[in-house]
């Protein structure tokens, strides 16, 4: 019988079959990916290749205006936001929190012709279609709504300007929208899947409750999987938190993949989640990054790597990895290399 590869895999939990084994998944932070490399004496290639990852991304660059950041500022979003600290920061301004209907209106959006999409269908393709492809723009656009108004105030504006509100998540999804979709243009079908992150989630149970989640976000997360649909690609979306009274509405927009689930979240609970939903949408992640990577042992890892498997892998569905976007750089690499050992010891199908 012949062995699938990467790619036919992925596709194929994507669609609820099981496939020769349980594909894997491995994002990142920088900091842990250059300290692995060192450790292990690999480039790029060669530790995705020891991590078994079957996954590769491709990524638009900016080629946009270059923009002065302010003394204290480490980085800037496409939307004007200046934002200080390690990783992405915090911001340090939120340039629409006063603002009036017009004023969103006339703010200066940032043009999409500023992410240069030329390379994409190249770097696709070199990796001769063994692997699973994602691509178009990460579209945070929950995250650039806060950035923007304010968490308190963008919560206060759902319930006193809606119209405002509807103006805001218009204008930043219009933009992401457009990026993706120009991406997706140039991909001319190297794209496998259409990848994007929003945290609707914290520890304790959603950041936004259910009726103001259909009013607000449900829409604009609709319009990029339909975006996604409609060139044949499958649209994953990153989530952290405990975000599973949202999830049936995610569903029913046509979502196909959940990335990062995180078991010890309020109402993330596995063996549920694989019953409720698991023959409905795909789970990517499931390892519980805090309590099972970061203060394990590499044999304590493998044995709740396997315990994930038991219940995640029957009937397709799922995609093994970390409960988090991002493997952090105080993660033990003794302990990254034994849950995608077990990943590929413990999910073989046939």
């Amino acid at each position: 019988m012949r062995t699938m590869t990467s790619r036919e895999m992925v596709l194929a939990a994507f669609d609820h079959v099981e496939g020769d084994r349980v594909p894997a998944w491995c994002g990142a932070s920088v900091e842990f990916w250059e300290r692995a490399k060192l450790h292990l004496e690999l480039d790029d290639e060669g530790l995705r290749l020891r991590l078994g990852d079957d996954f590769r991304r491709v990524w638009a660059s900016y080629a946009g205006p270059e923009f002065r950041l302010s003394p204290r500022a480490t980085c800037r979003t496409p939307f004007g936001v200046e934002r200080h600290g390690l990783g992405y920061g915090q911001p340090l301004n939120h340039p629409l929190a006063g603002a009036t209907l017009a004023e969103v209106d006339n703010y200066p959006w940032p043009d999409p012709a500023w992410m240069d999409v030329s390379r994409i269908r190249a770097e696709a393709e070199r990796y001769g279609g063994e692997y699973a492809i994602l691509g178009g723009d990460w579209s945070p656009f929950w995250h650039d709504a806060i950035d923007l108004l304010g968490m308190e105030n963008l919560c206060l504006k759902m319930c006193d300007e809606p119209e405002l509100m509807d103006s805001l998540m218009q204008h930043i999804v219009d933009y992401y929208a457009e990026v993706s979709r120009r991406i997706f243009d140039a991909a001319d079908g190297a794209i496998d899947i259409f990848f994007i992150g929003n945290d609707f989630g914290s520890q304790t149970g959603p950041l936004i409750g259910e009726k103001l989640f259909e009013r607000f976000i449900l829409p604009h997360l609709q319009r990029l999987i339909d975006l996604g649909h409609a060139y044949g690609l499958k649209v994953m979306l990153h989530c952290c938190g405990g975000f599973a009274p949202l999830i049936p509405m995610m569903i029913q927009a046509g979502l196909d993949g959940l990335h990062a689930i995180q078991p010890c979240c309020h109402g993330m609970e596995l063996r549920r989640l694989k019953a409720d939903f698991g023959d409905k949408i795909l789970f990517n992640g499931c390892i519980d990054s805090h309590h099972v990577l970061i203060e394990g042992t590499p044999d304590s890892v493998r044995e709740k790597t396997r315990e994930v498997l038991e219940i995640m892998m029957p009937g397709g569905g799922y995609i093994g990895g970390a409960s988090h976007d991002a493997i952090l750089e105080e993660t033990p690499i003794e302990n990254v290399l034994a849950m995608f050992d077990a990943i590929r010891e413990f999910g073989t199908y046939r």
